[in-house]
């Protein structure tokens, strides 16, 4: 019982991550209970080893989801912080799905008919 107390009194740990194309990184973060997103990504100093990462403008969430700042963490949280789209996903599937139609029109590989000149 004594570690549980001990426990409550250092904070819970969550962790934060962040990832680009070529790396990621998850830290695990003590932060005291009723810590909010925003508090965990201070305690973090994550902007430190990225400083592409403008912790006033970026959006985070909690395993995936979109969330406020001011949200209350609970024990074992990911914050993650996201990266700006350069392609919007909605478009690059309508793009996919165009693609994809004009392959299968026919019933598949379709040979150009022969030509005499």
């Amino acid at each position: 019982m004594a570690s549980a107390e001990a426990g409550a009194r250092e904070g819970m740990t969550v962790e934060v991550a962040y990832a680009r194309p070529d790396t990621q990184l998850i830290l695990e973060v003590i932060v005291p209970e009723g810590a909010t997103v925003e508090d965990a990504l201070r305690a973090s100093g994550i902007d430190a080893r990225f400083p592409e990462i403008d912790l006033e403008a970026a959006k985070v969430g909690i395993f995936g989801k979109l969330t406020k700042r001011d949200t209350v963490l609970k024990p074992r949280d990911r914050v993650e912080i996201y990266r700006p789209l350069f392609a919007d996903p909605k478009e690059v599937r309508k793009q996919r799905a165009a693609a994809g139609k004009r392959m299968k029109k026919g019933g598949g590989d379709i040979e150009e008919p022969e030509t005499s000149n």
